[in-house]
């Protein structure tokens, strides 16, 4: 079924367009929610509730394109995402002196596979992960992610540089001979 079908049906409280829906966005949300949250269970939560609330406001929504959908429907997972960690007090952010002192390379993630790189992410603390999906992956500037988190624009500076420190050292540890290549 055509998307723009789809989302009228689903404004209509369609069962079968509701499912169809799901099924189309289901996996890459998923796959969204799970690089904010810790476990498949919190993703998945997170998931069906982001498409509840979906399901309750479409209809309210003129449809424009499926890159519009899409995106408003990834918004609305970055927002339960967000709302989840606050609910469960996991956006805890890691006072700097207990961060790991590391030198800084932008280039630590160049030439990785993208499920290396999610393994890794995953692997941060909240604060550092949140910050640092939003910023690389959403793109969202630091204003917006300051506004988004309640914490000020430099603690989203700060936050991400040492997520992306941190990430560096992990990926050393995992992996040493990259700290070679990186060297040459």
């Amino acid at each position: 079924m055509e998307l723009q079908l789809l989302v009228k049906e689903c404004g209509k409280g369609r069962a079968s367009a509701q499912k169809a829906l799901y099924e189309r966005f289901a996996r890459p949300l998923f796959l969204l929610c799970r690089r904010y949250l810790r476990t498949d269970e919190a993703a998945e939560e997170v998931l069906h509730n982001g498409f509840l609330k979906c399901f309750a406001s479409i209809g309210r929504r003129e449809y424009v394109s499926e890159a519009a959908t899409a995106g408003w429907l990834k918004r609305i997972m970055v927002n339960e995402c967000l709302m989840h960690l606050r609910r469960h007090n996991s956006f805890l952010q890691v006072a700097l002196e207990e961060a790991p002192e590391l030198p800084d390379n932008e280039r630590v993630l160049d030439g990785l596979e993208a499920s290396e790189i999610f393994l890794l992410v995953t692997k941060l603390p909240t604060g550092y992960r949140t910050v640092f999906n939003l910023y690389v992956l959403e793109e969202y500037s630091h204003k917006e992610i300051a506004a988004l988190l309640g914490i000020s624009e430099g603690t989203s500076k700060s936050q991400l540089s040492k997520a992306r420190q941190l990430l560096q050292h992990l990926l050393i540890q995992s992996n040493p001979d990259y700290a070679f290549r990186q060297t040459r």
